[in-house]
């Protein structure tokens, strides 16, 4: 192998290329001189700073930027080399896989070491002075290496010298668009004009997408084997589990959770389990990349159960978990974002019952993915009321050219989920799906409150808007519900509006499945469509 692959060699350990529209990396004759700043929204926003050495992108991951300002003193963390192909790469990578997110190519040049004539060894040495030539930055700048983060991940500083060039208070955001395409991440999130494709030769990788390719597909997991799921029947009432690849600790697996209904069983903890395994690869792509609210009942859904936001102590290491920067004092601060079926297991494991994943996703929690439509019945509203309100959104939507999806809620509602591109705000979404509903509360306003306060609708149903705002959620798809049986929220078709044996829990964690195994999903068709919502 040479010098070039073995520097590659933790790059292409962190990517899967079949799913990875990146450049997997050739041999290239070596060469110093270009340089690339992307700009790359993965799970936090941070600035790739890459400067072409004997053959590779060597790379610094800053997360506030590099600036023309003398007095900043960015922090840069050393990542692995990167292979040159890279050095153009503007477009998008796969949510789940590593580096997931949106990049732009922020800016681009040449460059060459001052004080040495082997950068290579100045890198090494923890100290590099190089001068760039590029369409945003220009003039001296220097990276000198801090020390090691407990990670082991190196730290540095890259700074710029008091020269010509150097222009106080100058700041990276406020020049967000790409030097190569003049569009903002937003705008090539939702648009990827080009993808690379790793099974071809880096000279072809480059594939045009046409405008209709408008989804950002979520990556996939695999069920439990049928030998791992033996093993969870084996154990008695407490133990360890492993399922694929991770160990959770499982702890009173024959305690009741849900009383039966309809002449069955009740529903223990093992079966919960046992449902969050198989219900996985489902699941998880409506939750791997968002934080999510829990609504807990350790003692059973027929005792009060309590919403619960922030991770324990107690969590396993393996878990992921989103740190808020943002909260106030006395608010949640570590999220759960359940991404494995590991998670969605331990998850079951603490008396997780409704999982309720926020409608925006790492790492921008202020840009929503999906608009939420709440039928909210009253005490007065009957499922056939429900059904039609429903089917009012259904003509309206259709009307408008905006593909959506119902899911019934397991409880009393309908639920209708639009999905969107980047770029909306929460007041963006709540507006728009407000007109919507307004518009069809004027259709049938007997049937309509817009009162906030149940006590004040007569009975009536409410047709709510106001989930579109950042940490209000709604219930997942396929979680379930608490009431006895396990009902499930379960994605339905339009059509299935239609169909008179529809209830709202008509499906439940033992029959939820089989009805997978017949009817496919039609809300996961819709997961990161980057959908344009028409003004109203």
């Amino acid at each position: 192998m040479t010098d070039q692959a073995d520097r590659l060699a933790t790059y292409r350990d962190k990517r899967d290329f079949a799913a990875t529209p990146e450049p997997s990396g050739a041999d290239v004759a070596p060469r110093t001189g270009r340089f690339v700043v992307q700009r790359h929204r993965a799970r936090r926003l941070h600035y790739d700073f890459r400067l072409e050495i004997d053959g590779v992108l060597v790379s610094w991951a800053v997360p506030k930027g590099p600036s023309l300002d003398p007095k900043a003193r960015q922090m840069a963390v050393h990542v692995e080399d990167h292979p040159v192909e890279y050095v153009d790469f503007e477009g998008i990578i796969p949510r789940g896989e590593y580096g997931g997110g949106d990049v732009v190519v922020w800016d681009r040049g040449t460059w060459e070491p001052a004080r040495t004539d082997d950068p290579a060894a100045a890198v090494a040495d923890g100290e590099l002075h190089f001068d760039v030539h590029g369409e945003k930055l220009a003039g001296r700048f220097v990276l000198v290496r801090t020390g090691t983060d407990r990670y082991g991940k190196e730290q540095w500083l890259l700074l710029h010298k008091k020269d010509e060039h150097a222009v106080p208070g100058w700041d990276p955001e406020e020049h967000p668009r790409s030097v190569k395409s003049g569009r903002t991440n937003d705008e090539v999130a939702a648009e990827p004009e080009a993808m690379w494709r790793s099974d071809r030769p880096a000279a072809e990788a480059a594939v045009a997408l046409s405008t209709a390719s408008r989804r950002d597909p979520p990556p996939t997991w695999e069920p439990p084997t049928p030998d791992e799921l033996a093993a969870l029947d084996a154990l008695r009432t407490k133990g360890r589990w492993s399922v694929r690849g991770l160990e959770v600790a499982l702890t009173n697996l024959d305690k009741v959770l849900f009383p039966g209904r309809d002449r069955e069983p009740p529903v223990t903890k093992r079966d919960f389990v046992r449902y969050h395994a198989q219900i996985a690869p489902r699941m998880l792509p409506y939750l791997h990349d968002r934080p999510v609210n829990m609504n807990r009942f350790p003692n059973g859904v027929d005792r009060p159960g309590f919403w619960h936001k922030e991770m324990p102590d107690h969590a396993p290491e393996w878990l992921t978990q989103w740190r808020n920067e943002e909260a106030d004092p006395g608010e949640t601060v570590c999220y759960a974002v359940v991404d494995s079926v590991a998670a969605l297991v331990w998850m079951a494991n603490w008396a997780a019952i409704e999982l309720n994943p926020w409608t925006s996703r790492l790492p921008d929690v202020h840009e929503p993915t999906w608009a939420l439509i709440d039928v909210d019945p009253g005490e007065r509203t009957t499922f056939d009321d429900v059904l039609v309100l429903a089917r009012l959104y259904r003509t309206a939507l259709q009307h408008l050219g905006v593909e959506a999806a119902p899911k019934v809620t397991g409880k009393r509602g309908v639920q209708i989920w639009v999905p969107v591109a980047g770029g909306y705000t929460f007041e963006d979404t709540r507006g728009w799906v407000e007109k919507v509903s307004r518009a069809i509360g004027r259709t049938v306003p007997d049937m309509i409150s817009w009162e906030w306060h149940k006590d004040r609708r007569r009975g009536l149903a409410r047709l709510d808007y106001t989930q579109n705002a950042i940490n209000k959620t709604l219930v997942a798809p396929y979680s379930a519900r608490p009431a006895p049986g396990a009902p499930v929220s379960v994605p339905i078709t339009w059509d299935e509006l239609d169909d008179p044996d529809l209830r709202p829990g008509r499906w439940t964690i033992r029959t939820v499945l089989d009805r997978l195994d017949q009817v496919p999903d039609p809300l996961a068709e819709l997961i990161g469509t980057r959908q344009r919502l028409p003004e109203l």
